[in-house]
Formats: C-alpha cells, sequence, structure tokens
C-alpha cells in the first residue's frame, strides 16, 4: 500500500494527481501545513526537511513531487504518464525540475520574502521580484501549453498535474491569470479529468 503525505494548497497536489492516475490503490495523510504539523516529531521521522509531500512505498519513503512522480510513471508504465521515447521523458522530468527548482521559488519570495532575509527593508524587494518572476514563469507555461496543447506535448503528462499546482496559486494570490488565455482553458479540460477532480476535490474536503 502507498500513502501519501500531503497539505491541501501545497504543491503536493501534484503527486496527488499523479497517484490518482496510477489506478492505484492508495492512502491520504493530511499534513497540515498552516498548522505547522510538518514540524511535529512524528512527521520528521518521515521526512527530516519536514516538507511535503512524501509517499511511503512498501516501508521505503520518497520526497520530492519530481521523484514521486518518476517513480510512479515507471512503476505504472501502462498508464503513459510519462513519454516511453528515454528523450521526451527526460524533457519531462527537466521542466518538473525547473518547476521545483525555479517557478516555486518564485512564488515563495512574493509570499514569504521574510524567509529569504532577516533584512526587513531587503523584503519588499525581494517580494517584487518574486512577483514579477512568479508571473514570468506562469507566461512561459502558457506559452508551452499554446504550442503543445499539454504542457509538455498532445498528450497529458504528470507535468500537468504539477502545472496544475502554480495555476492555482496565482489565483489565490490575486493575480490576472485568467489573461493566460492558453492555460486557463487548459485549467478547465484538467478539471474535467475525473482523477484531477477528484484529487482536487478530495483536498478541498479537509478541514485546515
Amino acid at each position: 500500500m502507498m500513502t501519501l503525505f500531503f497539505s491541501p494548497g501545497a504543491c503536493s497536489l501534484a503527486s496527488h494527481i499523479g497517484l490518482e492516475e496510477t489506478g492505484a490503490p492508495y492512502e491520504l495523510a493530511p499534513v497540515l501545513l498552516a498548522k505547522k504539523q510538518q514540524r511535529t516529531e512524528s512527521y520528521l521521522k518521515i521526512n527530516p526537511r519536514g516538507k511535503v509531500p512524501a509517499l511511503s512505498v512498501d516501508g521505503k519513503v520518497l520526497v520530492e513531487n519530481t521523484a514521486i512522480l518518476t517513480y510512479l510513471s515507471r512503476r505504472f508504465p501502462e498508464k503513459k504518464l510519462l513519454p516511453a521515447d528515454p528523450a521526451e521523458e527526460s524533457r519531462c522530468i527537466a521542466t518538473m525540475c525547473w518547476f521545483s527548482g525555479v517557478v516555486h521559488p518564485s512564488y515563495q519570495r512574493s509570499l514569504h520574502p521574510e524567509r529569504f532575509t532577516e533584512d526587513e527593508a531587503a523584503q519588499a524587494g525581494i517580494k517584487e521580484n518574486g512577483q514579477k518572476q512568479f508571473w514570468a514563469n506562469l507566461q512561459e507555461i502558457d506559452g508551452m501549453i499554446q504550442a503543445n496543447g499539454w504542457v509538455m506535448g498532445k498528450e497529458f503528462t504528470v507535468v500537468d498535474g504539477y502545472a496544475l499546482v502554480f495555476y492555482g496559486w496565482a489565483a489565490r494570490s490575486g493575480m490576472p491569470v485568467t489573461e493566460l488565455k492558453a492555460y486557463t482553458a487548459w485549467r478547465e479540460r484538467m478539471l474535467q479529468r475525473p482523477t484531477v477532480k477528484k484529487s482536487v476535490d478530495s483536498e478541498a474536503s479537509v478541514a485546515v
């Protein structure tokens, strides 16, 4: 049995969607970031870094969306969650690395500049830079979708579930994300997928 440790509204939604896409049985274990449950002694035994997602698989724990989504895609190749061609698969993994290493941190700078400096005078500049960079990253994702239909090509991949995270963050932050026409139309198509809708709805039902 696989168990996903997640928090509603966090980037762990990407792994949640990936799990649902496999069709395999799994359990959900909420870790509420707003209540700092990621810093509890019990959770730090699961992921000492105090972050979500974490996926427990037969006693082993996997962390980071890119690793979890790659694992699920390779464990369930019949679901075609990543391309079979090694070069195309690598392109998808590279994009997920960009998501985790560039796009996600730009949003964090816009939301929590205090995490990047203790100098209060510098925090306003960090926040502004984060907002600009996050918006530029969203525009790049919009361009990818406009060119491909899906983020990486003509077919759905686990990269799409990851990209949905950033649209949600932008909307909740009050950014004019509906101006990104391809991204917005893609989001509507994503929410029509039963696996995506189920994942989103189940997280929305968790009391935070």
